[in-house]
């Protein structure tokens, strides 16, 4: 098969990721934290060589202040309610994944938090201005993507997390697309929180994931239990990670997980960007000359994380994704993407969107395959 989800989730993986994943459960796969043998102190060691090296890959100087989670929704989840409180008010955009939107719709009801989503252009862009003029006395969280899902489009991260800084409000970054791709420096982008997920960009297993929590804000848990320290005490402990980490850790999933950075290290991350855009770049200008095409995504690495997203006029996405899957064997993915603000926002919420995501490990040859079948699939129009 010719797979371009990897906006869903990264595949195939560096082999490194399952060796070490496979290593991890057949050598050390005891529990960390839980325990004074040999197996699970090792077990905790290796979880924290993992923090570490997320710690140097964000640029965050203590890797206490990264929380493992199963996913970025969690993540997200911890970040949103474990933060807003009563009559606090928070910025959004409307390329927001749902795992923003149902969180803050679910406050607004539950909380009575208040939020304000500022529309973007038919691309996805957003106006700072916007932001700016959306600022009130309660104002306390902004809440953005890196890169939309839906079309890849690449917020101006560093400009808003400096806007959210100087306004004294938190900026909580949801990285699920584009972390490992694109560069993140959570002190120069003055992020204060960051949600990011461990199979997409970071080629890492599935059930991995995380959240940064910068020094000084506190956040209360979702999940309360078991953490491995304090079990003499009948609340949750406040040091960080322990916080926030309650239950057994993915240990094989996070050993796999600081596999994938490792590849993303040695590789180089500009040198992966740099691979998917001529993959997308190709992708984008061929399907541009498909006379019934509609793309939705910009074909420019500064604007776009790795993502073509297109429909054939008057065909539904999920027809052509279908046919792409059962009779070419391509894997790509269609309808509303968990993300129904950013298809109103881009004038798709009846047809959905054929997305094509590239990955570092596909081909060029590829390429020209799946183009090759969008010429055939338009001509049987």
């Amino acid at each position: 098969m010719i797979y371009l989800d990897n906006a869903a989730t990264s595949f195939k993986k560096p082999e490194a990721v399952y060796e070490e994943v496979m290593k991890c459960m057949r050598e050390y796969g005891a529990n960390p934290g839980r325990g004074g043998h040999s197996l699970s102190i090792r077990a905790s060691m290796e979880i924290m060589k993992v923090r570490e090296k997320l710690g140097w890959f964000f640029n965050i100087k203590d890797p206490m202040r990264i929380c493992f989670t199963k996913n970025a929704t969690e993540a997200l989840n911890i970040g949103i309610s474990g933060y807003l409180k009563e009559g606090d008010h928070v910025i959004t955009t409307s390329m927001e994944h749902n795992s923003v939107i149902r969180p803050l719709n679910t406050l607004k009801r539950d909380r009575k938090v208040e939020f304000d989503v500022i529309d973007c252009n038919q691309f996805g862009e957003i106006d700072l201005d916007d932001i700016k003029k959306a600022i009130k006395p309660n104002t306390k969280l902004l809440v953005s993507t890196l890169s939309s899902n839906v079309n890849g489009i690449i917020m101006p991260v560093k400009e808003m997390g400096s806007l959210a800084s100087e306004s004294g409000i938190y900026f909580l970054l949801d990285a699920s697309q584009g972390a490992g791709s694109i560069r993140i420096d959570v002190e120069e982008m003055h992020i204060d929180m960051m949600a990011f997920p461990g199979h997409k960009g970071l080629l890492g297993p599935q059930g991995t994931g995380g959240i940064y929590i910068r020094d000084g804000l506190k956040l209360s848990p979702i999940i309360f239990g078991g953490t491995g320290s304090h079990s003499e005490i009948v609340f949750q402990p406040e040091m960080l990670p322990d916080n926030m980490e309650s239950g057994t850790l993915n240990t094989p999933g996070i050993i796999g997980l600081g596999a994938g950075i490792g590849y993303i290290e040695e590789a180089g991350i500009d040198n992966i960007k740099a691979r998917k855009h001529e993959l997308v770049k190709t992708l984008h200008e061929g399907a541009e000359e498909i006379g019934c095409v509609k793309i939705y995504s910009k074909n420019d690495p500064k604007s776009n994380s790795g993502i073509v997203a297109m429909n054939f006029n008057g065909i539904d996405s999920t027809e052509v994704s279908y046919v792409l899957d059962k009779v070419y064997n391509i894997a790509t993915r269609a309808g509303l993407h968990c993300s129904l603000m950013a298809h109103q926002t881009l004038g798709t919420v009846k047809s959905g969107i054929v997305r094509f995501s590239p990955g570092p490990f596909n081909t060029l040859d590829e390429i020209d395959i799946t183009l090759n079948a969008l010429r055939e699939i338009s001509n049987s129009i």
